[in-house]
């Protein structure tokens, strides 16, 4: 098969790897693509929402599967654009539709989702700038901390967690009077904070069948002890050591079914990952957010425990026939810590070269925000390079990425130096 992965993080590369190594891959291209797919695959200058060069790209090398790595594109109607095209829908699409694209694309209809089909969730209303004094009463009934969700996509950012209801309330006018986040807080969602430990569950599904695969725990804060401003993440670890059996099969039972039996009862057309960001509030898993792809670094934790052949699931995925598959995954536990740009989450600058790489062992190294420049890496991002290894228990799997880490260096490197911290 030919396959086009879209996407330039460090999932995307995670992906790459995984299918390189599958004998039902002949050729495989990345649009754009960083330094680290750039050697397992043909990198094409394409972004990920240039639908017309995408096709032109699918027709020219004869495409037969195209996997979608970020958001973007499928909220967006990708996967819509290719079964639109007679030209294209024969081209398997590993993604959802865009109306199904909409459980992360609008944070009130994912809401309205799980009341319907009583998956558990925070209790929530939603604003606009005509219900802002409403928006202001509604805080007014909650205990501290607030909630407040940009409805839209806003890159991670749209989700503030505030301990004073002045503050709420100023943010609040912000994001509906002051556009902070742009559209995506034309609309604002207000939860009822959850006190609990956050984990990630990820879903493959063919629409009807599906298979739960390995649970992670990222660490979105910037600073030691999740301190400081939220990030794309800062590393993960798989899997979650209080993700037993008894709490797995609470969220088999009342996350993952009704889900994805929801999906299928609102004619939702559902072809790829669903990532549920689930909170464990004391021995009830809740649901905070969906998206409609795998997460970022989770994905390089749980891809590499993944033993099956990558191309073989997607197929079976396109084909509707998941359920003749038996997952098979590494017992072992992964851990990735992400190296980051000085500066990052905020003002960051690129182009510098990293050094060390050669020198790594015992790890997985993949490439997030590079590009190769004259024959050398160098930083093309904030979030730069993950680096990912196995372990018996998590500290040993930790203990190896760091030794790594440390071998490493590009000017105003950052990593995280706790992450399991809350783990022990």
């Amino acid at each position: 098969m030919n396959i086009l992965i879209l996407g330039s993080g460090g999932r995307e590369h995670t992906l790459a790897w995984k299918m390189a190594q599958s004998p039902l891959l002949k050729h495989l291209f990345v649009a754009p693509g960083n330094a680290g797919t750039e050697v397992i695959a043909k990198n094409v200058p394409i972004g990920v929402n240039d639908f017309e060069k995408i096709r032109e790209l699918v027709l020219q090398e004869k495409i037969d599967m195209v996997v979608v790595g970020p958001e973007d594109p499928l909220v967006n109607g990708v996967h819509d654009f290719f079964l639109n095209d007679t030209e294209l829908k024969h081209v398997a699409i590993i993604g959802p539709e865009k109306a199904a694209a909409t459980l992360e694309g609008s944070k009130e209809f994912a809401k309205e989702f799980m009341m319907r089909h009583d998956i558990p969730t925070a209790a929530y209303r939603s604003f606009n700038k005509d219900t802002l004094e409403e928006g202001y009463d509604f805080l007014d009934t909650l205990n501290p901390p607030y909630v407040l969700k940009a409805d839209g996509l806003a890159a991670g950012k749209g989700v503030l967690i505030l301990s004073d209801i002045q503050e709420a309330k100023s943010e609040l006018n912000a994001m509906l009077i002051d556009s902070k986040f742009g559209d995506a807080s034309a609309t604002v969602v207000i939860e009822e904070f959850l006190d609990g430990i956050e984990l990630s569950v990820f879903v493959l599904t063919d629409g009807t069948n599906y298979k739960i695969l390995p649970t992670a725990k990222d660490y979105k804060r910037i600073g030691e002890g999740d301190t400081g401003l939220n990030t794309g993440g800062m590393g993960a670890i798989s899997p979650v050591p209080f993700a037993d059996a008894a709490f797995m099969h609470k969220i088999h039972e009342n996350v993952v079914k009704p889900t994805v039996n929801g999906l299928r009862a609102d004619a939702l057309p559902y072809k790829g990952f669903i990532f549920i960001g689930l909170i464990k509030v004391g021995e009830e898993p809740k649901v905070i957010e969906y998206n409609v792809r795998l997460g970022d670094p989770e994905t390089e934790v749980v891809i590499p425990r993944i033993k099956n052949d990558l191309v073989e699931l997607f197929k079976a995925v396109s084909s509707s026939s998941l359920d003749r598959i038996d997952l098979e995954i590494d017992e072992r536990t992964a851990s990735t810590v992400m190296l980051v740009s000085g500066g990052y989450p905020e003002a960051y600058e690129k182009g510098k070269e990293m050094h060390g790489l050669e020198e790594t062992t015992d790890s997985l190294i993949f490439h997030a925000g590079t590009k190769l420049e004259n024959g050398k890496v160098v930083t093309n991002g904030g979030r730069v390079m993950a680096i990912t290894s196995f372990g018996d228990n998590f500290q040993e799997a930790l203990a190896t990425s760091y030794k790594n880490a440390a071998k490493i260096d590009f000017e105003g490197i950052n990593y995280r130096k706790d992450l399991g911290f809350d783990l022990n």
